[in-house]
């Protein structure tokens, strides 16, 4: 019995391994036929960018279902060159940014800097150069520790081309240089003469013509021997620039006519107005302002053209964009079905040998959860009581430490009461010598008027004495703290007899204590109290007291 239970037991498992492996095969080719068809899709862009656009958006659709990280990022980036190159730089950074995101999920370093370069040149034609070259710094990063030489000269051409821009001629001298090392080492043509190119358009903005026609020259030489006739109407409508610039219109005139004659026959329109533009300038520059009129009028057609011809162009391709996706949806949608009923069958034989493997262990396991979720619910219980428990200690404490402060208030609310009480006793007792004294001195029978004066004097002395204010002045902001920062918050200007004042019609005493602790009499009380109405600016009506209470 034991012998035929394990011999199912290993019939199932090989069963178990061989779906499992079929399944990662096929999931395995499905991601690799994405990826093919993402190459054949890279090479269309260029030349049928509508179609391409719309295919990738099947490819994306495709590659998130199968959760091909990879094959998202490249279809994001193509899609992303499609989009810049008509011109929607907003739409072109999203899917570049969406693009980078997923390329630092795979290890795929060469296509992380191959996307910040792209990232970098949306912000330069958005004329943000400094975000351009961040982008662009951190792919020379990448490249560097890739001794990627292609890549490095490729992004050490673009920031040259940014310092250029931004007028840093000897910034940019120096990358574009370092750039046409790289290209020399990897025996590039077509970057050679890119960077002549851009050589040649540094000493253009210098205004040193002799070597800008130099370097355009070279570049032309590596243009005219790959064929490429694109660039070659570039080159020649620069050194039509070159010859008016120096004065030279007719030599001028001979390579803008050789660049539209390559433009009329690579059918390009914008070289072909360029040059239109070109003839026209150097016409009016020699004084003929007739053929000048003649060009500008073929320039200003030709502009209507392209115009016209744009608008077509894009409206074509919005449409063949929605056909072509509505029929990929379809088409899509049946692959899908097949795809998800074959997934359902593979996924429904898996579950079910799952089941038998698994069945006779969910029991015991089951056993082992209802204990484990036992002890744990003890344990929360215990520490629910703990922290309970703590809780009242806390509250208690809390409790405690709010009654010691109501004591410690009530203690100094007496204090400064107290202490109130002895100042007033003190100066009505000054108050009553002084009286008896000034009597004295009126009595001329007596002989120490000398002394007695200088009694009075220290008792005027002693009414004003600030070291007995200054320790009222502790004791009441003890117990009314924020009260004087309140009064400043009305007037900030008060005297130090006004804030006495101030304090005593806060602590609530009679106008006979306030004259007597003052050492004033009751009508120079009254202008005192009239003065610190006027400087809080209360209006009529307003009772001084009441106000001062609710400080």
């Amino acid at each position: 019995m034991k012998a035929n239970k394990y011999n199912r037991f290993y019939v199932l498992k090989k069963i178990f391994t061989s779906l499992i492996l079929l399944f990662c095969c096929i999931n395995a080719f499905a991601q690799t036929d994405i990826l093919i068809r993402l190459q054949l899709t890279d090479k269309q862009k260029q030349v049928y960018p509508d179609s391409a656009y719309t295919i990738l958006k099947g490819l994306l659709a495709e590659a998130v279902a199968e959760k091909n990280v990879l094959a998202q990022a490249i279809a994001l980036q193509q899609t992303g060159y499609i989009l810049y190159h008509n011109s929607s730089y907003a739409e072109a950074l999203n899917h570049y940014l969406q693009a980078d995101k997923l390329f630092h999920q795979t290890s795929r370093k060469d296509l992380i800097a191959k996307n910040l370069d792209n990232i970098g040149s949306i912000y330069y034609s958005n004329r943000q150069g400094n975000l351009s070259n961040r982008y662009f710094y951190e792919a020379l990063k990448i490249y560097q520790e890739l001794n990627d030489t292609a890549g490095l000269a490729t992004t050490y051409g673009m920031i040259g081309h940014i310092c250029e821009k931004t007028e840093k001629y000897d910034s940019a001298y120096y990358y574009q240089h370092l750039a046409l090392q790289y290209f020399i080492a990897i025996k590039s043509p077509q970057g050679i003469a890119d960077i002549y190119e851009n050589i040649a358009s540094i000493y253009e903005d210098k205004e040193k013509y002799d070597s800008s026609f130099a370097y355009y020259n070279k570049a032309l030489g590596y243009y005219e021997g790959g064929n490429d006739l694109i660039s070659q109407i570039n080159i020649r409508n620069n050194l039509g620039d070159i010859y008016r610039k120096t004065g030279r219109f007719k030599e001028g005139l001979e390579q803008t006519r050789l660049a539209l004659k390559l433009a009329v026959r690579t059918k390009e329109l914008f070289q072909i107005n360029s040059a239109y533009e070109d003839i026209a300038k150097a016409y009016h520059l020699m004084g003929m302002n007739d053929s000048a009129y003649y060009y500008n009028e073929l320039s200003r057609k030709q502009v209507l053209a392209i115009y016209s011809k744009e608008n077509s162009k894009q409206v074509a391709m919005i449409q063949a964009q929605y056909d072509t996706q509505q029929k990929n949806k379809e088409i899509q949608k049946l692959e899908n079905d097949k795809r998800s009923e074959f997934i359902i069958t593979v996924a429904t034989i898996i579950i079910i040998i799952l089941l038998l493997l698994l069945g006779t262990s969910i029991i015991s396991r089951q056993k082992i959860k209802i204990e484990a979720e036992r002890r744990i619910n003890e344990q929360e219980k215990n520490v629910y009581e703990t922290n309970y428990a703590l809780m009242q200690t806390d509250l208690q404490n809390k409790n405690l430490v709010e009654d010691n402060l109501k004591s410690e208030l009530d203690i100094r609310s007496r204090e400064l009461t107290s202490y109130t009480l002895n100042l007033i006793q003190k100066n009505q007792l000054l108050d009553d010598l002084k009286l008896k004294l000034t009597e004295l001195i009126k009595d001329d029978k007596r002989d120490h008027k000398k002394q007695i004066r200088e009694v009075l004097k220290q008792i005027d002395q002693d009414f004003n004495q600030a070291k007995y204010w200054d320790e009222l002045r502790v004791i009441f902001e003890q117990v009314h703290q924020s009260f004087f920062d309140n009064l400043n918050a009305h007037c900030s200007d008060l005297t130090a007899a006004e804030l006495r004042l101030a304090s005593l019609l806060k602590i609530n005493i009679t106008s006979s204590d306030m004259s007597t602790l003052l050492g004033i009499s009751q009508d120079s009380l009254r202008i005192s109290r009239y003065r610190l109405r006027k400087k809080l600016k209360l209006e009529q009506g307003t009772n001084l007291t009441a106000f001062i209470q609710n400080l």
